[in-house]
């Protein structure tokens, strides 16, 4: 196989924040010509380093959309792209002559990919908001900690990146490959509440059974020994999460439980937070290497809680080359692989106005 996936696709992603980027730079990982359009007086997060990692394998240009000049570059950007990024809040675009019709009436093929916390419509769709509270009004943070304790999500995982970026890829792939077949553009709106509720459907499946219940700290994931987190002697924490009965039982042969009848009814609530309390116990007895290594090989289903740093380190996390050190800092390795291809390798992280002479030459403006 030469060449990858996205080889020859052409994407325009208007600079923005989080999810919007992070889409721009999983397509550049597949191989998309990402160019971003990048604000002529600097990055719109305050603290943004002068190199991002969110634009390795991209190339800039700072332009100015209220100028007429540069509106014109952008517009020419535009005419020849495949797909196109953009995360202002409804409207914006609008109003700067770069809304779909605008941009399908320069180019039709055009996927014109909207990334946006509440979506281009209902009663929040004008406000401001950030991803704890797009997961939390979509219902995605319900589960998300123990009873009596705030819900609390790993940052940007569960809605700017799994319920955000993540389905605008999958929005923008799917209408290039409709545009492939039709000639015909779409205009694909993302909106984190919605990618984040639609994630639910997996454990949503369960409650028909009875494995999902509102109440928080009752469910088959949410709530019994064997699946939570536990603090070690040293401070750090494992994780158990043996669901299945034969790995249920491969825990509790390592764990010297396998004949105590505390542990017999695996799947009986009412015995739940008593055996929680006890594994608290033994497992706040020994640091996270001595359960690491009791734990290796098997089919318990326990694992240590890394920093990305930790990661790193790991056996087999290093042998995949998950983790990098790539210009200067850790960053992860792009996914996903493909059969045929090179081990990932990260791109390089361009500067600000990195490519401006080449790209105006490009459109023939230099």
């Amino acid at each position: 196989m030469s060449g990858r996936m996205l080889d020859g696709v052409r994407i325009v992603e208007i600079e923005g924040i989080g999810p919007g980027p992070f889409a721009g730079m999983m397509l550049a990982d597949l191989g998309a010509e990402v160019v971003v359009v990048q604000r002529p007086d600097g990055p719109g997060l305050p603290g943004m380093p002068e190199r991002n990692l969110l634009d390795r394998g991209k190339r800039t240009i700072a332009l100015d959309m209220k100028d007429a000049g540069d509106l014109s570059v952008v517009r020419a950007l535009i005419a020849r792209a495949d797909g196109l990024i953009e995360g202002m809040r409804p409207g914006v675009m609008e109003r700067l002559g770069l809304g779909p019709a605008d941009c399908h009436a320069l180019n039709p093929r055009l996927i014109y990919g909207r990334m946006t916390g509440w979506g281009q419509d209902g009663p929040r769709a004008p406000q401001a908001g950030h991803d704890l509270n797009y997961v939390a009004l979509s219902g995605a943070l319900w589960y998300a900690s123990p009873p009596g304790q705030p819900p609390l999500s790993p940052p940007t995982l569960l809605g700017d990146i799994g319920g955000g970026a993540l389905y605008l890829v999958a929005g923008m792939l799917a209408g290039l490959l409709r545009a492939g077949r039709t000639g015909q553009g779409t205009v694909v709106d993302a909106a984190i509440v919605d990618g984040s509720a639609h994630m639910m459907a997996l454990l949503m499946s369960m409650a028909p059974t009875g494995q999902l219940v509102e109440a928080r700290g009752a469910s088959m994931l949410d709530g019994p020994h064997f699946s939570r987190s536990y603090a070690c002697s040293d401070g750090g924490h494992v994780t158990v999460q043996c669901l299945e009965a034969k790995f249920y039982a491969a825990f509790l042969t390592l764990m010297g439980l396998q004949d105590d009848p505390d542990f017999a009814r695996q799947h009986d609530p009412s015995r739940w937070p008593d055996c929680t309390a006890r594994l608290a116990v033994i497992f706040a007895e020994k640091p996270v290497a001595h359960w690491a290594a009791l734990f290796a090989g098997s089919d318990a289903c326990v694992a240590p809680v890394l920093s990305p740093f930790g990661a790193a380190q790991d056996a087999h996390m290093a042998a995949r080359g998950v983790w990098l050190q790539a210009g200067g800092a850790l960053q992860p390795a792009p996914a996903p692989r493909f059969d045929g291809q090179p081990a990932p390798t990260p791109a390089a992280l361009p500067g600000r106005d990195a490519h401006r002479a080449e790209i105006l030459a490009e459109l023939g403006m230099g």
